[in-house]
């Protein structure tokens, strides 16, 4: 970190944070650290936004009736550097995300902490983001972590009880970062496997689009929870052949945020399953939601990450061809309850 490897600032020096990207989870990720006394700036790409809500301390577009703090500063990434920032917050959605990166390349300061909470993987070239802002950044040797779980931006800025991990290879920054973030609303764990953690959040958004669309079509609870199940095998199966633990995936990273996500009326994932199946195309689904649901934009790239390591997800396959190539929701759960009979496994 520029003022100390554990958030420790000089005497009488508060932390500085920036925020970039003010969608609805960098929103609220930036009223949570100016809370906990943080001096944060949410930084977004539109200048009106950034005028908006230092006028009214509302965000005019994402989480509209959340009132932010007077302490909380905004302002637009696309301008000035940041070499004053302890810690950047990595919150644009995945499409854009190594855009925004390479244009904050050079204004930058050395050793900075990152937080990155966007969930799936670089569509162009399916690297996580962790290694893409390590390779990106690699001149001012970042400090990289992520940040997942059942996170809903809705129920964080009401303060409700959250339980979220966070995930890097350098353990001190990751308990640093534990310690910065942890209030008796918002409990955060540390978790080492940062390979485990970022393909499940990416892997879970495409399975609240399948189940989104079985919700759809009108089918039940039955469906619902072997979507889920079988989804969690596909995320297991990917994650273990690229190296990540196996109990990663029974932990919030991986079936807490599958549950919040495939249930919850929060859900953008699960809503664009649902209007997918109701004849929507992918851009009238953004339309009609307001918000990037990246499952859509991760189902293809992990389709060609696990091709391309020989793991079968057929789930996602389906979501693919739904998607993208035409194929209706009723024949693709056809073709998945007709798939080669075998035990249950992994």
């Amino acid at each position: 970190m520029s003022r100390g490897a554990a958030f420790v600032p000089r005497e009488g020096e508060t932390l500085v944070v920036a925020v970039i990207g003010a969608g609805s989870w960098g929103t609220a990720m930036a009223r949570h650290l100016a809370l906990v006394g943080a001096r944060t700036r949410l930084l977004g790409r539109r200048p009106e936004q950034a005028a908006a809500i230092l006028e009214s301390r509302h965000n005019p577009e994402y989480l509209t009736k959340t009132a932010l703090p007077l302490a909380l500063d905004a302002g637009v990434y696309t301008e000035g550097d940041l070499f004053d920032v302890d810690l950047i917050v990595m919150a644009v959605p995945s499409k854009a995300y190594a855009e925004v990166a390479e244009s904050l390349a050079a204004r930058i300061p050395k050793n900075v902490g990152v937080l990155s909470l966007t969930k799936g993987v670089e569509p162009a070239t399916l690297r996580r983001f962790s290694e893409l802002l390590q390779e990106m950044w690699q001149a001012s040797t970042p400090r990289v972590a992520v940040l997942s779980g059942p996170n809903h931006a809705e129920e964080v800025t009401l303060d409700q009880p959250t339980a979220t991990v966070i995930a890097s290879h350098d353990v001190e920054f990751a308990e640093a970062l534990q310690e910065l973030l942890s209030t008796e609303t918002f409990r955060a764990y540390v978790n080492h496997d940062l390979i485990g953690v970022e393909l499940a959040s990416a892997v879970k958004n495409i399975i609240a689009v399948a189940t989104g669309m079985g919700d759809g079509v009108g089918y039940g609870d039955n469906a619902r929870a072997a979507l889920m199940t079988r989804g969690i095998a596909e995320m297991a199966r990917l994650g273990i052949a690229l190296g990540a633990e196996p109990l990663t995936f029974a932990g919030l990273a991986g079936l807490g945020d599958l549950v919040a996500t495939c249930t919850s009326r929060h859900s953008r994932n699960r809503l664009a399953g649902e209007l997918l199946a109701h004849g929507h195309s992918p851009a009238e689904v953004e339309s009609e939601i307001g918000m990037v649901a990246e499952g859509l934009t991760a189902a293809p790239a992990i389709l060609r990450l696990a091709r391309s390591k020989g793991v079968e997800m057929p789930i996602t396959e389906n979501v693919v061809a739904v998607v993208y190539e035409g194929k209706s929701v009723r024949d693709s759960v056809r073709d998945l309850m007709l798939r080669e009979r075998r035990p249950e496994r992994h």
